[in-house]
């Protein structure tokens, strides 16, 4: 069973090799170029992931074939989705909220790779009902 300190480590770890990612390229990059990279970094650091895996949506027991990918699915517990944008809108976070509410997993973690700073402005983690049963 994962626990909340489990996922606060993971998102530390996470955060980490965002950061280093980020001190090395700097802001202004695709978000194509920080996903191959930050892969790469999170591969150096054994964190296990599945990269650009499709989320599946169940409707009155069918699966309904999508187009929903999931930029980063961490060691089964947590949804990353990356971005290099001005800002991150509501739709971004809703799109998180979604897709951690469809994989069935506590907490979700955006990171814009368009800040100064990953750790001041550049991350937001998120969490929903599931997190709370954690202990």
């Amino acid at each position: 069973m994962v626990s909340k300190d489990y996922l606060k480590t993971l998102i530390y770890k996470i955060n980490g090799a965002a950061i280093e990612v980020h001190k090395a390229l700097g802001p202004g990059l695709l978000e194509s170029v920080y996903h191959k990279c930050l892969k790469h970094e999170m591969a150096l650091r054994g964190i296990n992931y599945k990269s650009e895996m499709l989320v599946p949506v169940y409707y009155k027991e069918i699966l309904v074939e999508t187009e929903l990918w999931c930029d980063l699915f961490v060691e089964n517990s947590i949804v990353v989705e990356l971005k290099a944008v001005e800002k991150v809108l509501p739709i971004h976070e809703a799109q998180i909220l979604t897709y951690m509410k469809l994989l069935e997993v506590p907490m979700g973690l955006i990171i814009n790779f368009n800040c100064l700073n990953i750790y001041e402005s550049g991350q937001k983690t998120y969490v929903n009902d599931l997190y709370r049963f954690l202990h």
